[in-house]
């Protein structure tokens, strides 16, 4: 069974892009333009990975973040992608729960060595 990776941005361009290139490693994927809707889908698809962007309408990433934490435990991986890379902001996201914080704009080869990474210390 494919890993299962929740991509969640409120850009429609991000989004297409993340979910390309998870399809291209062999990811089953899903997604959510907003923090209620990313906390919806969780629920839903039951995904092994999310890559979380921090500002969106709803709830915010952080939020997002701390309430997957506290649902799914640690078995979860969380990787926050965002433009905000303040050294404040990325405490913030390892403290509530992120497992890596990548700053946008990011290499695709850096997001693919951290989701391996994540799924490979599981």
């Amino acid at each position: 069974m494919a890993t299962r990776v929740l991509i969640v941005d409120d850009e429609p361009n991000i989004v297409i892009s993340l979910e390309f290139l998870m399809k291209q490693q062999g990811f089953e994927t899903a997604t959510a333009a907003d923090g209620q809707a990313a906390l919806s889908q969780a629920e839903a698809f039951d995904p092994q990975l999310v890559l979380l962007d921090v500002t969106l309408p709803e709830l915010d990433g952080f939020q997002v973040c701390e309430r997957l934490r506290a649902a799914h435990g640690e078995a979860l991986r969380i990787i926050m992608l965002t433009a905000r890379g303040r050294e404040a902001e990325v405490a913030k996201g390892l403290a509530l729960g992120a497992d890596a914080y990548l700053t946008k704009p990011f290499s695709t080869r850096e997001l693919v060595d951290q989701v391996q990474k994540l799924l490979r210390d599981e």
